[in-house]
């Protein structure tokens, strides 16, 4: 999959259309409304600064995902920078897709350029690295939510190659330090996904060790976990990144939203994959 140019800078097609989610937008939009409307609402206390989400297919993830995004329906943010792993392409750093636009059923996200060049510059492993972000799932299955809850969000995406402590480090002060500066709504969310391919039982008990840390906010030891088992997380890196970078701007709280697995939509518990929302939140005090 390519680039394609139009007039301007590059549109980012969608790789996953059709496969991931509903190539359809009117089907597209019913089923993220569906997926929404079954959440059972909730709140958080303080401001919010950051989500963690899922990225598996809308399918399997999607109900987690939208107990996440449901906190959006009555908050405002210009601007989501959405960090994940790359699944595809191991390259050293990060990379930071700087201009343009993803492209999903639903539309066109343009990139927030002026924030994605204050990250890149605040961050000396952080790059244009197109490749990283071409065939990668994990910030796009965010996309169609952010869409239909707010058509005019721009997106900073970030992908995370290396998901060491010192990366993790460089990516966390880039992105805290940008969003200090920039003084405007913007939200940080971290696409991971949990346990892969382990008994729902084990699946449990490994998941249920980074929901700890999470709702502890607690991200130097959920680096230090990640460490010892990368196991327990596919994109561990990132959200450690974001939880240290929502700590820098004030966030001091987490709270688990939903956890599931993808033994509840297919049915075998055998091999699952563990799935969790969560939010981390600014109390203001």
């Amino acid at each position: 999959m390519e680039d394609r140019e139009l007039t301007g800078p590059r549109v980012r097609s969608s790789p996953i259309a059709g496969t991931w989610y509903p190539s359809q937008p009117d089907t597209l939009k019913r089923s993220i409304r569906e997926l929404l409307e079954a959440v059972e609402p909730v709140d958080v206390e303080g401001e919010l600064v950051a989500l963690l989400s899922p990225h598996a297919g809308l399918r399997y993830s999607g109900a987690v995902a939208a107990a996440g995004y449901r906190l959006l329906e009555r908050r405002r943010f210009e601007t989501a920078v959405l960090v994940g792993p790359s699944h595809h392409v191991y390259f050293q750093g990060a990379s930071v897709f700087d201009r343009g636009a993803f492209e999903t059923p639903l539309g066109e996200m343009e990139v927030d350029e002026e924030l994605a060049g204050a990250i890149r510059e605040a961050g000396r492993s952080i790059r244009v690295f197109r490749e990283a972000h071409d065939r990668e799932h994990c910030l796009e299955m965010q996309l169609p939510f952010l869409q239909v809850l707010h058509p005019d969000m721009k997106i900073v995406p970030i992908i995370m190659g290396d998901q060491r402590r010192p990366n993790v480090e460089v990516v966390a002060d880039a992105v805290g330090k940008a969003l200090a500066r920039a003084n405007r709504p913007v939200l940080m969310i971290a696409s991971s996904d949990l346990s892969h391919y382990k008994s729902s039982g084990v699946a449990a008990r490994m998941d249920e060790r980074v929901a700890n840390l999470v709702e502890r906010f607690a991200p130097d030891e959920l680096m230090t976990l990640l460490e010892q088992n990368h196991e327990h997380a596919c994109g561990g890196g990132p959200l450690v990144a974001v939880m240290r970078a929502a700590r820098a701007l004030g966030a001091d709280s987490g709270r688990i939203l939903r956890y599931g697995d993808s033994g509840d939509v297919s049915g075998d518990k055998s091999e699952v994959v563990g799935y969790l929302s969560a939010a981390f939140c600014r109390s203001g005090l």
